[in-house]
C-alpha cells in the first residue's frame, strides 16, 4: 500500500481539523437551542423535542457529565463531545465506504453497493435533506458495532448551515 505525498497527507489533515470543528460547533448549537444544559425546557419545544432533551441529559449523565442538584442545570461538554464525534465519524465513514464501493443499502434479504448519486435520489423521495444524510444511516447500520443506532446522539439533527458547511470541507 502507498503512503499519500506529504503535501495531500498535509491538505488532509487540514480538512479533518476544520471538519471536526464544524462538527462541534454544530453540536454546541444544537444542544443550545434544545437547551439541553438548562434546568427547565424551553415553552416552545414540541413534546419530541422535550423527550429528546430529556433523553440527552440522562445520556449525558451517563457519560459523567454532572447535574447540579440545587440549580437543576448540567453540564454537557462530554455530550456535546460525543455528538460531534459521532456524526462526523458516522459521515467519514459513509464517505469512505461509498469511495470504495462498499456503501450497502440495507436491504436484509439482498444488500446491494449503492452511490451517492442513488444516495442522492432516495434521499428526495424519502423525506432527507441530501444524499449525505441517508448516507451516514446507511454506513451506521452497516456498523452497529461502531455506531449505536438507538442512541439519543443520531436523533438529534445538526442545523442545516452545519451541515452544509461539512458537506463542503467532504469536498476539498
Amino acid at each position: 500500500m502507498t503512503t499519500l505525498e506529504r503535501t495531500l497527507r498535509q491538505q488532509l489533515e487540514k480538512v479533518i481539523k476544520e471538519a471536526r470543528s464544524v462538527a462541534e460547533a454544530a453540536a454546541k448549537a444544537s444542544l443550545t437551542q434544545l437547551g439541553v444544559g438548562d434546568a427547565l425546557a424551553a415553552v416552545h419545544l414540541t413534546n419530541e423535542q422535550k423527550d429528546l432533551r430529556r433523553r440527552l441529559r440522562i445520556h449525558g449523565r451517563q457519560l459523567g457529565d454532572e447535574r447540579n442538584p440545587s440549580t437543576k442545570t448540567q453540564e454537557i461538554p462530554r455530550l456535546f463531545e460525543e455528538i460531534a464525534y459521532e456524526h462526523w465519524h458516522r459521515m467519514l465513514f459513509a464517505r469512505f465506504l461509498a469511495e470504495n464501493d462498499l456503501l450497502m443499502y440495507p436491504d436484509p434479504v439482498n444488500p446491494v453497493a449503492i452511490s451517492l448519486e442513488e444516495c442522492e435520489e432516495l434521499a428526495s423521495d424519502r423525506g432527507y435533506a441530501n444524499q449525505w444524510e441517508i448516507a451516514a444511516e446507511f454506513a451506521a447500520q452497516m456498523l452497529p458495532q461502531i455506531f449505536r443506532l438507538s442512541s439519543p446522539v443520531f436523533d438529534l439533527q445538526l442545523p442545516p448551515r452545519f451541515r452544509y458547511k461539512s458537506q463542503m470541507l467532504s469536498f476539498a
